[in-house]
């Protein structure tokens, strides 16, 4: 991240802050996908992260974090979304196109079953996972850019995966519907 350039946009110049935007919305926008599952609301957020970026930044007090920054601002736009839209949120988790056969039957039963499991989780939970798992930030670097402790992400990974776990287990104990001939 060029924190001159950052430097520059929180001083208010326009140009620098259109440098920053596009590598920016190629980062948050599959952020805010994998969090909210669909593309319009995702999109939605990432536009929103953006103007607050633009409108925050002279706040911003650390130029170098500009980008840990961006990931909240995303983060909570998608909350929003969710707040205002729970019933458009589909959360789903991205599987191999390339698997064939068999194979890919089983991958997309098991990609359902982890999309329902993943569906069921919090905002929060979400954020965390997507940000660590997909994105492939160190647990210290999720929690700058939430701008929560290490121990509180650890904490909210633990809880997201138990529930995964829980929820992945209640979907083997429900009967299957069986089709009748």
């Amino acid at each position: 991240m060029d924190t001159e350039l950052v430097r520059r946009a929180q001083d208010g110049d326009r140009e620098a802050f259109a440098a920053l935007v596009p590598p920016a919305v190629e980062r948050l926008l599959p952020v805010a996908f994998r969090i909210l599952g669909d593309t319009d609301l995702a999109e939605e957020a990432t536009h929103i992260a953006v103007i607050n970026a633009w409108q925050k930044l002279p706040s911003l007090r650390e130029p170098a974090r500009f980008e840990a920054w961006l990931y909240r601002l995303v983060v909570n736009a998608c909350r929003d979304e969710v707040r205002r839209r729970p019933w458009e949120v589909h959360a789903s988790i991205p599987f191999d196109l390339a698997v064939d056969g068999t194979a890919r039957e089983q991958q997309v039963d098991d990609r359902d079953r982890l999309d329902r499991a993943f569906r069921r989780l919090s905002v929060d939970h979400r954020a965390v996972i997507v940000l660590h798992h997909h994105v492939g930030l160190p647990l210290v670097d999720v929690g700058r850019a939430l701008g929560i402790p290490t121990g509180t992400i650890r904490s909210r990974l633990h809880y997201a995966t138990r529930a995964m776990r829980e929820s992945l287990d209640l979907d083997d104990e429900l009967p299957t519907a069986r089709v009748i001939a």
